[in-house]
């Protein structure tokens, strides 16, 4: 049955906006006091409240009182959500001083959440995950990446990826999983780096298209990681299975960006290291340049050159990288606002990197803008003025969540 949802005092459907490079606020087209026309889970029509309900008389009316402003669900391209335990330990021992690697020899790092993650069991992940997952949709994040990477076995990377899929049957959140088995050489794997990719490679991904877990491969390219050389084979031999590749890229070294570039991936997320070369790679590319502020935050690190990555002229997104050692925090709104503080972004910039643009580092075209066959997810604030949205800084959560329910 039709459903007519307003009105809105504004709706910004974020249409009409290029792809790739800055954004100015003039550019957003506002629809005042506007409704949205939905049905079975997709937009039928986005126009004056009043015009939609004279043309559908029989259409269900959802009447929205006060102040609101209606967006675009956000999409986090990029999270960690998928884990067990906690690395609060690592964290004061980070703001203490401690480095990275003095860290990981006192049992912390990204070993902790392996090692506490396998040892949880299926329902007990599942119960973490769901929780995890339906806040951030109360905080207007109707799609959502989740990478494995907390198993690094063959059979704890099924367990993580069998419960995200199990976890999308519970939600009306949209979840898009990621193999991350690639996140960094086990400390009980016996043997090389090359031996554990081929592992990763013969071993693992054809299971996990045999039981569609996923059709997303990820890998981190960092010394404490993989070399550039392993991961552009690794991400070629996986594209070969039929995985769509992603990559972790320059955090803290150069390097990572342009494997990305050169074998196509639909992303490249960190960058907090990219220099001009980089940056001028990418905007020549139709890799989507991923920045995570969250992680900037939670390491104590400056934000990846968003200003820069966006006057070059690339497809920038915005995602939290929440997990449970870097962003522990999740809360993406607010991450993005601030970052746009700090790099001088507009509020277009920023809404685009959270829907649009983010939809194109996952490689989904039906979602990201309010207009005629999009899903039907939406946000609606409680302000009258787009702009509150951001000045607040994500103190400012959306009052109503609309997801279309797609499981």
């Amino acid at each position: 049955m039709k459903k007519l949802i307003g009105p809105f005092t504004q709706i910004l459907p974020l249409t009409d906006l290029p792809v790739k490079g800055s954004l100015r606020d003039e550019q957003l087209h506002i629809i005042p006091n506007g409704g949205v026309l939905i049905d079975d889970g997709l937009i039928l029509a986005v126009d004056d409240f009043e015009r939609l309900r004279k043309a559908n008389p029989s259409a269900q009316i959802e009447e929205i009182t006060g102040d609101s402003v209606l967006l675009p669900g956000f999409i986090d391209c990029h999270t960690h959500i998928c884990f067990a335990g906690s690395r609060a330990k690592d964290y004061a021992m980070r703001n203490s001083g401690k480095s990275y690697l003095e860290i990981a020899q006192s049992g912390g790092g990204i070993w902790d959440s392996v090692t506490q993650t396998r040892a949880a069991d299926e329902a007990v992940l599942a119960d973490l995950l769901l929780k995890r997952v339906q806040r951030h949709l109360a905080e207007g994040v109707t799609t959502i990446e989740i990478k494995s990477g907390y198993g690094l076995s063959k059979e704890a990377e099924l367990k993580q990826l069998r419960v995200i899929k199990a976890v999308a049957d519970k939600t009306t959140a949209s979840l898009i999983s990621t193999c991350l088995a690639a996140h960094m050489l086990p400390k009980d794997f016996d043997g090389t780096h090359q031996d554990y990719l081929k592992y990763v490679l013969n071993d693992l991904l054809p299971v996990i298209r045999q039981q569609s877990l996923s059709n997303r491969a990820d890998i981190f390219i960092e010394q404490s990681a993989f070399n550039t050389s392993d991961a552009l084979n690794y991400l070629a031999k996986a594209k070969h299975q039929g995985f769509e590749v992603t990559v972790h890229a320059d955090q803290f070294t150069t390097g990572g960006s342009e494997v990305a570039v050169k074998a196509r991936a639909a992303s490249a997320d960190h960058l907090e290291a990219s220099t001009g070369y980089e940056i001028n790679l990418l905007a020549n590319s139709d890799t989507v340049a991923v920045t995570l502020p969250g992680a900037s935050l939670g390491l104590g690190m400056p934000y990846a050159p968003a200003r820069k990555l966006l006057d070059a002229g690339a497809c920038l997104a915005i995602a939290s990288d929440w997990n449970p050692g870097s962003a522990p925090m999740g809360d993406l709104l607010m991450q993005a606002a601030v970052m746009a503080a700090a790099e001088k972004l507009s509020a277009a910039e920023v809404f685009a990197g959270l829907t649009s643009r983010a939809a194109q580092a996952l490689k989904l075209n039906d979602r990201g803008t309010l207009t005629k066959g999009k899903l039907a997810d939406i946000q609606a604030y409680p302000c009258a003025d787009y702009r509150e949205i951001l000045y607040m800084q994500g103190k400012l959560k959306p009052a109503i969540v609309w997801a279309a329910d797609l499981n």
